[in-house]
């Protein structure tokens, strides 16, 4: 896709366009949690900006989906797959133990109140789970061949979960998805982004742009399992500057904070009734 120059908002509809690119910076109904902090104050009024010039300096334009070969290594995470598989094997033997994700990441709460969305992080927002990473030693050693990696972790759809239409936080980021179980291939088990039905399929990468409308869904009996991980959007200067800039600050804010809070919390409980389980008798 061609890069173009012309960045025009439209105060009318809330869209800022780039050539023939547009992303909705708020998605109606689903509203963001509040928090009235200074630094969250500071941190969201240049987010928008920042997003305009994320949109005017991608190096590789702003399509929903992604063409797979614009990223060389996703090939190198698809061959992968087999290692991962098995280890998320091992993790869903515990899998009613995992948290939802709203439980991590409060702000989820807004499209996703139930225990149907769990997840398993490795690394959040730039913050390594150190035993998660223990427990699945060959993921980990595959999701370091993505440049600027963020987040990484197993998303698990269990039967009858639907996220509803919504966008991600910011637009400085990619989003990929490899396929890590997919029950079945149907109309019954897709995401769409902006206008795009997108299917998994195992062992293969789903590379697209979360600042875009986008919804998912399992209308299936079974459980859909996806490796999830956000990587730092590719821009030009001064793109790239701002965006390392709020990528290094994001972290100190509420958002993050008890995101990670939570997850602490959560591994801890996690690891020591595992323990528990080891330590008793005949085990």
């Amino acid at each position: 896709m061609i890069v173009t120059d012309r960045t025009l908002k439209d105060s009318a509809s809330g869209q800022l366009q780039t050539g023939n690119a547009d992303q909705t910076f708020e998605t109606a109904g689903i509203a963001p949690m509040d928090r009235p902090s200074r630094i969250t104050r500071f941190f969201m009024s240049i987010v928008s900006w920042a997003e305009g010039l994320n949109l005017k300096y991608a190096k590789f334009g702003n399509p929903p989906v992604y063409d797979n070969a614009t990223f060389p290594w996703s090939s190198e995470i698809e061959k992968a797959w087999p290692e991962i598989r098995t280890e998320l094997d091992r993790v869903l033997l515990r899998q009613s133990e995992l948290p939802a994700f709203q439980e991590i990441s409060t702000d989820v709460k807004t499209i996703s109140t139930d225990k149907n969305w769990k997840t398993f992080f490795l690394i959040g927002f730039g913050v390594k789970s150190e035993q998660n990473i223990q427990a699945c030693p060959k993921t980990w050693a595959a999701v370091q061949k993505i440049p600027n990696l963020k987040t990484a972790m197993f998303s698990i759809f269990e039967p009858g979960k639907h996220l509803p239409p919504h966008r991600g936080p910011y637009n400085g980021v990619l989003r990929l998805h490899v396929g890590m179980i997919v029950p079945e291939q149907s109309d019954r088990l897709a995401i769409r982004v902006k206008d795009q039905i997108c299917h998994w399929h195992e062992g293969k990468a789903l590379i697209f742009d979360d600042a875009y409308e986008h919804e998912a869904w399992n209308h299936t009996d079974k459980t859909r399992v996806v490796l999830f991980v956000d990587f730092v959007k590719p821009t030009r200067f001064p793109a790239n500057f701002v965006n390392w800039m709020l990528m290094n600050l994001a972290v100190f804010t509420p958002f993050i904070r008890e995101g990670l809070d939570n997850h602490k919390e959560w591994e801890k409980r996690f690891y020591a009734e595992a323990e528990k389980l080891r330590n008793q008798p005949g085990r």
